[in-house]
């Protein structure tokens, strides 16, 4: 297990947000406190899956000196997210799907793997 820097930040009017500085793009959120711990662990590891799965490197975790120094983080709460570091292996598998269906998912992501596998956890209820 490696763990990363999540930054939690609060505005009166929002939800409680995540994100971290190691992954730009990997942000989340959550009504609770709960919820945004809970999404910020599964956001996380799905958007490091789609990095393995794009053959991307995984960067090491920053030390929270390094972090906070960004006078931009310096209003946020950080708190340490898992991750492990040997992602289930993927498997290849064939599936048919409707020509339409495939042709709205390729408008929405460069990625099917990544979209197809996001579904079945969220139909699922199951964390990445």
């Amino acid at each position: 297990m490696t763990a990363y820097i999540a930054l939690l930040r609060k505005e009166p009017a929002s939800d409680f947000g995540v994100d971290f500085p190691d992954f730009p793009g990997c942000v989340t959120a959550g009504k609770t406190l709960d919820e945004a711990r809970r999404m910020a662990a599964e956001a996380l590891a799905l958007h490091v899956g789609g990095m393995v799965e794009d053959g991307e490197p995984i960067p090491p975790a920053s030390s929270l000196d390094t972090v906070m120094a960004d006078r931009e983080n310096r209003d946020a709460v950080a708190f340490l997210v898992e991750l492990a570091t040997h992602p289930a292996k993927a498997v290849r598998i064939n599936v048919m799907l409707p020509e339409d269906l495939v042709e709205a998912i390729d408008r929405t992501t460069r990625n099917r793997s990544r979209f197809l596998a996001e579904a079945a956890r969220a139909k699922l209820h199951q964390p990445a």
